[in-house]
C-alpha cells in the first residue's frame, strides 16, 4: 500500500525543509529559547491556532497566492508549536501525528488505495461516514453519542450545522420541509414575548433558539449559514464604509449627521447597488 501511496503525483515537502521548522520550534520551546515561546501552553495557544485558520480562510478567499501561502504557513507554525508542546507533555511529536493521520487517510480512502468502488463525491462522503463509524467500534466506543467528535471550539452557526446534520443521519429531523420556516416563526414570537416581559435570561435563551432554528432552515434550503452570514457582515461593512466615505467627504465627522441623514445616504448606497 505504501508503494501506491509512493506512485501518486503528490508533491511531498522535502524532508529537511520540515526538520528545519521542527528544529526552530525546539531552539524557541528550549533552555536559551524565546521568553514567550518558552511560557506558553496548549491552552494559551488555543486562541492563535483559531485566529490563524480564520486567517487563512480569509485569505483563500481573497485568492491572492502570496497571502495564502503566508498564512498556510502560519496555521503550519501553531500545529508545530502546540506539538512541539505535546511532546513535552504527552510523549508524541510532529512526526507521530503525520504518521497517524497518513494510516487514518489511507484507510478512509479504500476506493483509492484499495478494492473499494466511490465514484462520486456523494459516494466517497457515504463510505467516509461508514468506516468513521467502524472505527469508533473498533475502539469500542459503540456507545459514543452520534453527535460525538464534534469540536468545542467551531464558530457557533459552523458548529450548529455539524449538530444538525449529524443528529439527520440518525432520522431525527423534520420531515415536511414546511414546517421548518414554520419553526422560525415560532421561536420569533417567543423572542417578543421574552423581550416584552424583560426576562433577560429567557431572551438570551430564545435568541439562541431562534438562530438555531434559522440555521436549520438554511440547511434545508441548501445555504451555508456561516457563509451566509459572512457575506452579509460583509456588505453591512461595505455600504457602511461608502456612507461614511459620501457623508464625511466635506470634513464633517460621521457623528454629527443624524439617524435620518445617515439612513437617507444608506439607502442611496442601496439602490445604487442595485442598479449596478
Amino acid at each position: 500500500m505504501d508503494k501506491e501511496v509512493e506512485k501518486s503525483d503528490c508533491v511531498v515537502p522535502r524532508a529537511s525543509e520540515f526538520d528545519r521548522l521542527l528544529a526552530l520550534m525546539a531552539r524557541l520551546r528550549g533552555k536559551e529559547g524565546c521568553p514567550w515561546d518558552k511560557v506558553q501552553t496548549l491552552k494559551t495557544l488555543q486562541p492563535y491556532v483559531l485566529e490563524e485558520a480564520c486567517e487563512l480562510v480569509d485569505a483563500l478567499e481573497d485568492g491572492e497566492p502570496d497571502h495564502i501561502r503566508e498564512e498556510i504557513g502560519d496555521l503550519i507554525f501553531e500545529t508545530v508549536f502546540v506539538s512541539q508542546i505535546c511532546s513535552e507533555e504527552y510523549g508524541f511529536d510532529m512526526r507521530d501525528v503525520i504518521d497517524a493521520i497518513h494510516e487514518k487517510m489511507i484507510g478512509r480512502h479504500p476506493h483509492i488505495f484499495g478494492d473499494a468502488r466511490a465514484g462520486k463525491p456523494s459516494e466517497v462522503l457515504k463510505q467516509w461516514h461508514e468506516i468513521k463509524a467502524d472505527e469508533k467500534k473498533r475502539r469500542k466506543k459503540e456507545a459514543d453519542s452520534a453527535l460525538g467528535h464534534i469540536p468545542t471550539n467551531l464558530p457557533a452557526l459552523r458548529k450548529a450545522q455539524k449538530v444538525q446534520r449529524k443528529a439527520a443521519r440518525t432520522g431525527f429531523d423534520w420531515t415536511d420541509p414546511k414546517d421548518v420556516p414554520d419553526k422560525v416563526q415560532e421561536e420569533c414570537c417567543e423572542l417578543r414575548l421574552s423581550i416584552t416581559d424583560g426576562d433577560k435570561r429567557a431572551t438570551e435563551e430564545e435568541f439562541g433558539d431562534l438562530f438555531f432554528a434559522l440555521v436549520n432552515a438554511a440547511r434545508f434550503a441548501g445555504v451555508d449559514a456561516e457563509t451566509a452570514l459572512s457575506n452579509a457582515i460583509k456588505k453591512f461593512m461595505r455600504r457602511f464604509r461608502e456612507v461614511e466615505v459620501n457623508l464625511t467627504e466635506g470634513g464633517v465627522p460621521l457623528e454629527q449627521f443624524t439617524l435620518e441623514e445617515m439612513d437617507a445616504e444608506w439607502d442611496h448606497v442601496k439602490d445604487r447597488e442595485k442598479r449596478k
